[in-house]
């Protein structure tokens, strides 16, 4: 395995560019941490590069990892060195390099899922990402405009989530709409029902919008499925990824509570 020390290395620098673009369409992803590494190896196996602190790789955590990445593809850093590519203050000593996954997407869309239509934050991505993960979503459709999904943020927030996903970015939502077979669900305040007082199918594409401006209207016009969530007048809206997980989670309870024949 290699180890550098010097900020003057040309692989180094050559990581510090990768860094200031990771995750991006077309980029590699940088996972930091004990937890994103590890759930790495158990979902997709080797990554294309594993760098290390390499005052800390003796520990326990750090090692089991090290032993799990064939040498070939470790690179020890200087912690100074490290420190530059973390995006955190305080790094685990442990970065993965790797190449997101990009499924195809079928040619008829007819299980649970959820479209993001241009949801900018990368937290509020994240939090959707890892509320989907917990709903039992198993693909999420990101068109463009939305944070990047494979981004060291939006990583972050979705603390594993990811790697339970079918994750589709630069989606064109528009023509999606003719590959439905299911409803599609948006919601909104206009010719709208309360999301607890009426039924919800047990599969439909739900559709959450920009944080200002909401889904896009096109896309409202298309849906079957009208729903708002009535709050407290204290305050004007829901957060995106709220309103995320008080709809996903209504459907699952309603799903959970109906007769199994």
């Amino acid at each position: 395995m290699k180890q550098i020390a010097s900020r003057d290395n040309p692989q180094f620098k050559q990581l510090q560019r990768l860094a200031q673009h990771a995750g991006r369409q077309g980029e590699r992803a940088i996972l930091e941490g004990v937890h994103l590494c590890q759930a790495w190896l158990a979902s997709a196996g080797e990554p294309a590069l594993a760098i290390f602190d390499a005052e800390r790789v003796q520990r326990p955590e750090l090692a089991a990892l090290l032993a799990a990445v064939p040498a070939r593809q470790v690179l020890l850093l200087d912690p100074r060195l490290l420190r530059q590519l973390e995006t955190v203050e305080t790094g685990q000593g442990v970065l993965f390099m790797v190449d997101p996954p990009a499924p195809a997407l079928p040619a008829r869309l007819d299980e649970p899922m959820v479209w993001l239509d241009r949801v900018q934050d990368p937290g509020n991505v994240g939090t959707i990402l890892r509320v989907c993960a917990a709903a039992g979503i198993s693909r999420v459709l990101l068109a463009a405009g939305c944070a990047a999904a494979w981004s060291p943020k939006v990583l972050r927030g979705g603390q594993g989530a990811h790697f339970a996903l079918a994750l589709h970015e630069h989606a064109d939502l528009a023509a999606c709409v003719e590959r439905l077979d299911i409803p599609l669900a948006v919601t909104t305040l206009e010719d709208a029902q309360d999301l607890y007082a009426r039924p919800l199918p047990p599969a439909c594409a739900w559709v959450f919008g920009h944080e200002g401006q909401g889904v896009a209207p096109a896309l409202q016009r298309a849906a079957s499925l009208r729903v708002r969530i009535d709050h407290d007048p204290a305050v004007e809206s829901l957060n995106v990824g709220v309103a995320a997980a008080l709809c996903l989670f209504e459907q699952r309870r309603q799903a959970m509570s109906r007769p199994q024949l």
